[in-house]
């Protein structure tokens, strides 16, 4: 890969709107009179151990627990921190996106880490199937970071946007920088292949 874009995730300061990418994802936010816990249901452990080292980057403390059915959940613990993160993605009590959404390299390299799944020659980002009003307008949302997505979910498939093309490609690694250190994470990772 050549030379990373200045806007890459990893030079990007960690914030903890960052955590918006889990909620692009199928992550959830709970409040309560403790604060907001952000939480993701994931498929396999190296992603829910890189995003604990992603969101303990924004200052946010997380940790790796388990469904009963064995799967991993990466969580904040309750913080008022991440309160008006919750306000903003949530209308009553349902998910929304906030209007003009653009997510940072941080949010989209979260969101790729919860979600992303390459498909031969392109790359799915994952979105989460119980908000399917937010899908169209996270499609805008990737649109507006140049990254334009197709929005796939027809005939069973999983709801997701598919990121196909060279340019494109390249641009979402430039965003989202180098997969996180495991090897699990480099054969799920975007890639510029069969170009």
């Amino acid at each position: 890969m050549g030379q990373l874009s200045f806007f890459s995730a990893q030079i990007d300061q960690p914030a903890y709107d960052d955590l918006s990418g889990l909620l692009a994802a199928h992550g959830q936010a709970s409040r309560s009179d403790s604060g907001t816990r952000v939480s993701v249901v994931v498929t396999e452990v190296w992603r829910a151990e890189a995003l604990v080292d992603e969101i303990t980057a924004t200052g946010a403390a997380a940790e790796v627990v388990f469904t009963d059915e064995g799967n991993p959940i990466a969580r904040t613990t309750h913080s008022h921190e991440l309160d008006d993160l919750h306000r903003r993605w949530s209308s009553g009590a349902v998910k929304s996106m906030p209007t003009g959404w653009v997510p940072s390299p941080r949010a989209l390299r979260l969101w790729t880490i919860a979600a992303g799944e390459r498909d031969g020659d392109r790359f799915l980002l994952g979105l989460d199937p119980h908000a399917p009003d937010t899908h169209p307008a996270l499609a805008t949302a990737l649109m507006r970071v140049g990254v334009a997505p197709t929005l796939v979910g027809t005939h069973g498939r999983a709801h997701a946007l598919r990121i196909a093309g060279k340019r494109r490609l390249t641009h979402l690694l430039e965003y989202i920088g180098e997969p996180p250190a495991t090897s699990e994470a480099a054969a799920h990772w975007p890639a510029v292949v069969g170009f």
